[in-house]
């Protein structure tokens, strides 16, 4: 008998979430190696991408605690992605003394170009499913997340 049988359903589908995963952090590698990056520096900008899309200002320490880092560990990251042209500081128009990071079209179009074809086929693959199972698929993507933060340090 296969082992796959053996496996319950739900061990299947974990296993499956990880391959989809380490093939995810592959592409990221490789977006990050092809255009002068450190992964932590393509992570970085996918923090600051989530939000901006979630309407929030993101500043060098939501940043640092996004991503596990000191201060000095964030400034190294900021300063990388502000060379690359990737990102601007920008000081808050309600608050001058607040900096603000940004995240520059041109490093969109970088991402969209390298991505696009991951988020394309993604968003079709999903019109395929109906109300139910998009909604099944969201409540379990982020039930994981909420399993990946409460046991943050691999415990």
């Amino acid at each position: 008998m296969r082992r796959e049988s053996q496996e319950s359903a739900e061990l299947q589908i974990f296993h499956l979430l990880r391959a989809v995963t380490v093939e995810y952090g592959l592409r990221q590698a490789e977006f990050a190696a092809r255009n002068g990056m450190h992964p932590t520096d393509v992570r970085a900008l996918i923090c600051l991408l989530d939000a901006e899309r979630a309407g929030r200002d993101a500043t060098a320490g939501m940043l640092g605690a996004q991503l596990g880092l000191n201060s000095a560990g964030t400034t190294a990251v900021i300063d990388r992605l502000e060379r690359l042209g990737h990102i601007a500081r920008v000081r808050d128009p309600r608050d001058r003394r607040r900096v603000l990071l940004t995240v520059e079209e041109g490093a969109k179009e970088l991402g969209r170009a390298h991505f696009g074809p991951l988020i394309d086929g993604t968003v079709e693959l999903l019109r395929g499913f109906g109300d139910r199972e998009r909604e099944a698929v969201r409540r379990f993507l982020l039930g994981v997340g909420k399993v990946l933060a409460d046991t943050g340090d691999g415990a």
